[in-house]
């Protein structure tokens, strides 16, 4: 009951702490909605015009930085990566599930009666979860919105050989095509239909999709409108190299399938045998956790493993 309670009361200080620590860097500046009145009035001095990607006007009042993303800000930009996932999550919420799966992982463990050493990771194994699941959300919707570039490539262009304008190509391709490229190109398409230049909302659409080939696009585009040109026959080009690079990845793909199952084989055969030998031996297997150099042992295991899948993947992955 007692390590219970110091679970519980170490959870609550460091909440604590964190909230203090954040309360007293946020200083004395003004909520969102004063500092909008403010500039709307004009009592804020022209000096403050300057600061473009700081000025409240620009951002919506619920776009608040949180402690979350101050932590995290120098390792990841936690706002966009939930933004490319498609998920309805906010920093702060993730940061809450992913507290809470770390701490009830850890008071779970700790009721099955096992090594108590091993309580941290289990913990940090749960806290992990969210992260995975978004990670891999966003890395299959960017892959399925790789895979639907061309064709929408084409569909510009056949738009503009039959004289509709570019934003009516965009508008085509919202209307026509499915999620996730359907729903950027309503953004980029929404944004110019606000006011925004074309190019800037093409260009925000590739901060939120970072795709080279996208970037291919913007880049023609831009260049187009500058200089000049017959886009059609160059969005026909880019979806030419664009089917041919999937074509070789594919190839590259048959090629490595091997190593890829060696790996995967080679990565969860210790996890598995571990289990394995728990079951028919349990004080056998407990030795790891039990003596010093079990524990050892295993963390050096750990770290192998780590390697080991850092090596495989360098191996197996060929950039296109």
């Amino acid at each position: 009951m007692t390590f219970y309670l110091v679970i519980i009361a170490s959870f609550v200080g460091v909440a604590c702490l964190v909230g203090s620590v954040a309360f007293f860097f946020r200083g004395s500046e003004n909520t969102d909605v004063e500092d909008r009145l403010a500039i709307l009035t004009g009592a804020q001095n022209s000096r403050n015009a300057k600061q473009k990607e700081s000025n409240i006007l620009f951002n919506p009042l619920d776009e608040t930085v949180s402690v979350v993303e101050n932590l995290l800000g120098n390792f990841v930009n936690l706002r966009q990566m939930l933004q490319q996932a498609d998920t309805n999550l906010t920093p702060p919420q993730f940061g809450m599930l992913t507290l809470g799966l770390g701490v009830g992982g850890a008071l779970a463990y700790c009721v099955t009666g096992l090594p108590l050493i091993a309580a941290p990771v289990v913990g940090l194994t749960f806290s992990t979860g969210p992260f995975l699941y978004v990670f891999f959300k966003r890395r299959a919707r960017l892959a399925k919105f790789g895979k639907q570039l061309p064709e929408a490539l084409e569909l510009i262009a056949r738009a503009l050989r039959a004289g509709h304008s570019l934003a009516s190509g965009f508008k085509l391709i919202a209307d026509e095509m499915k999620p996730p490229i359907a729903t950027e190109f309503t953004r980029a398409y929404e944004a110019q239909n606000l006011g925004q230049a074309l190019e800037e909302s093409i260009e925000e659409m590739t901060e939120r999709v970072p795709n080279l080939d996208l970037r291919f696009f913007a880049t023609a585009v831009i260049l187009q409108r500058q200089t000049g040109g017959d886009l059609a026959e160059i969005l026909d080009k880019i979806g030419y190299i664009v089917r041919e690079r999937f074509k070789i990845f594919g190839q590259i793909q048959a090629l490595t399938g091997e190593g890829r199952l060696s790996g995967a084989v080679l990565l969860g055969l210790p996890p598995v045998l571990f289990i394995v030998m728990y079951r028919m031996n349990p004080d056998y297997s407990m030795v790891l956790f039990n003596d010093p150099m079990g524990q050892q042992m295993l963390a050096g295991a750990i770290v192998m493993q780590i390697i080991g899948a850092i090596v495989i993947k360098k191996i197996i992955d060929i950039k296109v």
